[in-house]
């Protein structure tokens, strides 16, 4: 019997006080109120059969009808104010169960916020998805149900045996006989199940991961013709996940009719042993009829029990993957410096700058240094793989860089905040995402304080006035989840804007131009360099005219510097930059 109150210890020690005490102290008083509001229900229970007694013993046995009459509706109030204090109590449990449970959401929410790419990627989307979702869930249930049963049962299971000790203190031995029987069929139940649920989280981990992608790529697949192997991979994993819940299930669906069979024998043997004891006028045949009653209650209650265990174990391990995630250090950077620039000063500047991605062996950067003041345009250019992306996220401090410095505006980027290298940096990434919502919420994104005039502004920087003007509503006009209902130009375009709107002082554009044709692109980078807070930018991108007039030009190949000059620098010195060049204008065009 020990290993049963080893669970809820556990979850008592480990969990309640070092966890989600911190949640539930805010809810003292409804924690308090709900058990003892549950406890003043188990007294009103237990007096029950009491009057069923002595129903039978003084009102039927006499013919009393006022008596009975009167013991009835004493039944009637016993069950009307039991109804209202349980009601109550179940109020104080779930107001406290439901606010826990909200306020923690909301903190692995916002400690989810301050993950670096590199955390993001070793936990995965969709494990964080089931931890906020489901997770959470199992605590508030847990929570709820703790709260309104942790007292009620045990003490109804005493309080029954103690009032049978109390109707008859000779058949009541029958009840410190079964009760340890009974717990044990609870416990060798539980004991078999409780490794099960933590297998079923991890496989609910797995299908949801398989929904995530298919929902994400959906196109891809469709593209594909994957669509039949997709669904022998979910029909796998949800086979999984039926198996193990199926498993667990048969297990305890025993608890039932084992308990039954105890309690029916316990009942006989009781009906057996009082019969005897009537007989001798030693009993009553409502006492018999009360133990009767007291034998069901510590039967309801002990299933409950055991319904318990169960929610405080799935609970308990759907804690230990929420501390998971909130133990895991934030990536936030708290710097105070206030950082300022003046037009012309340098705003950027890379050190002998090496980079790798987490948990990778070999650097994919190696050896970047250049340096690129405010109004200045650096393009970059090379081939698939040569580094490019990987050179954002190094400058936006995505991933910590593997060595040399990269500073912003005369500070090293690892002590500037997460806050100012986003209002620094302005990055449109090469794939278009925009959010569901409007056109205006969509580019306040950056800048929730920008006035109409100033979308207007940036979209027309952006070359995307005609994009808002076509649409019913203009700004207001909707924007689906993933903007499908804009072409991939349109997403480009309103994605610069968006970018534009908080005015950086370092905008890069990577590769946020190839759904343009080339008349667009040139309007945009003409816009571009006329913005009048002259933000020093960085223009990525394979075509070679999108990067021709730049200030200087950065070429990678293989995560190494190629070349770094003007157009003419490097069509004289960079054979890189030269084949890049040739292979997209051949010497024919470019000698006429």
């Amino acid at each position: 019997m020990s290993g049963l109150p080893n669970v809820a210890g556990l979850f008592f020690e480990d969990v309640i006080m070092k966890f989600i005490y911190q949640y539930l102290k805010a809810y003292k008083k409804e924690s308090i109120l709900a058990p003892l509001f549950k406890m003043l229900e188990a007294i009103f229970e237990l007096f029950v059969p009491l009057v069923v007694a002595s129903i039978i013993d003084v009102g039927i046995a006499t013919g009393d009808i006022t008596y009975i009459r009167n013991r009835c509706l004493l039944l009637l109030l016993l069950a009307a104010v039991g109804l209202v204090v349980a009601i109550t109590a179940q109020y104080f449990a779930a107001k406290a169960a439901i606010h826990s449970a909200c306020k923690m959401r909301e903190d692995l929410f916002y400690h989810i916020q301050d993950f670096s790419n590199a955390s993001m990627d070793a936990i995965g989307s969709a494990t964080l998805l089931t931890r906020i979702t489901n997770d959470i869930n199992q605590v508030q249930n847990g929570i709820n149900m703790f709260l309104r049963l942790f007292l009620r049962s045990p003490f109804i299971v005493l309080g029954a045996m103690t009032m049978a000790f109390i109707v008859d203190a000779h058949v009541a031995l029958i009840f410190v006989i079964v009760i340890p029987v009974l717990g044990v069929i609870v416990y060798l139940v539980m004991k078999s199940t409780l490794p099960m649920f933590g297998k079923i989280q991890q496989t609910l981990d797995h299908v949801l991961r398989v929904v995530s992608e298919n929902l994400e790529g959906i196109r891809v697949i469709r593209a594909f013709g994957n669509e039949g192997k997709q669904e022998d991979t979910f029909t796998k994993k949800t086979g999984e996940l039926y198996d193990r819940q199926i498993g667990a299930g048969k297990i305890q669906s025993l608890l039932n009719p084992a308990t039954y069979i105890i309690v029916n024998m316990a009942v006989v043997w009781i009906l057996w042993m009082s019969g005897l004891r009537v007989d001798s006028g030693q009993l009553t045949t409502g006492a018999v009829v009360a133990l009767v009653n007291y034998m069901s209650q510590i039967l309801v209650e002990l299933i409950k029990l055991a319904n318990l265990i169960v929610l405080l174990t799935r609970a308990y391990s759907s804690v230990t993957r929420i501390q998971e995630v909130m133990d895991m250090p934030a990536d936030e950077r708290l710097h105070d410096g206030i950082l300022t620039k003046t037009l012309g000063q340098e705003v950027l500047s890379l050190v002998d700058v090496d980079f790798a991605y987490p948990d990778t062996v070999e650097n994919v950067l190696h050896h970047i240094s250049f340096h690129l003041k405010s109004g200045e345009v650096l393009g970059v250019i090379g081939g698939t793989g040569s580094g490019k992306s990987s050179l954002v996220h190094a400058i936006c401090h995505d991933y910590d860089i593997a060595g040399g410095q990269i500073r912003l505006v005369g500070e090293d980027v690892r002590g500037i905040s997460d806050e100012q290298i986003s209002k620094l940096v302005g990055v449109v990434p090469q794939h278009a995402e925009v959010f569901a919502g409007t056109i205006a919420e969509n580019l306040r994104v950056g800048n929730g304080d920008a006035s109409d005039e100033e979308l207007w502004d940036a979209l027309d920087a952006a070359c995307a006035r005609e994009v808002v003007e076509s649409k019913a509503g203009g700004l207001a006009a909707s924007v689906v989840k993933g903007g499908r209902n804009f072409s991939g130009g349109q997403r480009q375009r309103l994605t610069i804007a968006r970018a534009l709107t908080k005015h950086p002082w370092i905008l890069i554009l990577d590769d946020s131009a190839s759904a343009l044709d080339l008349a667009t692109e040139a309007r945009l980078r003409n816009n571009i360099q006329h913005l009048s807070w002259k933000p020093a930018t960085i223009i990525i991108s394979q075509r070679a005219s999108s990067v021709r007039d730049a200030d200087r030009i950065l070429v990678l190949e293989n995560g190494e510097m190629a070349g770094l000059g003007t157009h003419e620098e490097l069509m004289r010195d960079c054979e890189v930059y030269q084949e890049i060049y040739y292979s997209q204008f051949p010497r024919e065009e470019v000698g006429a």
